[in-house]
């Protein structure tokens, strides 16, 4: 029953992912430490290990099709990923669950804020 859950949670996030273009990990996260009872590294190393496959390969896709896809772009930002990711996970797992958790909640604060009511 608990792995009909996940994969309904990942239908779910997946859908939303590729309807509004962000990163799974935000919607992620926040289920995966309020629903599942997992500690911010937890939530946030799962969320990670989820990205190992191309799981994002099939709506990327979709958007390339329709030529809203800078491959180029795309190429640099994932060589930069691959090692700003290793060093941004060497902070994470030495931060108490706490600080790391209101750290998270901020980022996407201020992201939301600045989306909803900024140009």
């Amino acid at each position: 029953m608990q792995s009909l859950v996940f994969v309904l949670v990942g239908l779910g996030v997946g859908a939303l992912s590729g309807l509004i273009g962000i990163g799974g990990g935000v919607f992620l996260v926040p289920i995966f430490v309020f629903a599942f009872g997992m500690t911010q590294q937890q939530a946030q190393g799962t969320s990670l290990a989820i990205l190992v496959p191309p799981i994002g390969l099939l709506a990327a896709l979709q958007y390339y099709r329709q030529g809203h896809v800078d491959v180029r772009i795309a190429a640099l930002i994932c060589a930069g990923f691959f090692f700003g990711g290793l060093a941004g996970a060497k902070l994470a797992v030495g931060l108490p669950n706490e600080v790391l958790r209101r750290v998270f909640g901020c980022a996407l604060t201020l992201i939301g804020l600045r989306m909803a009511f900024l140009k």
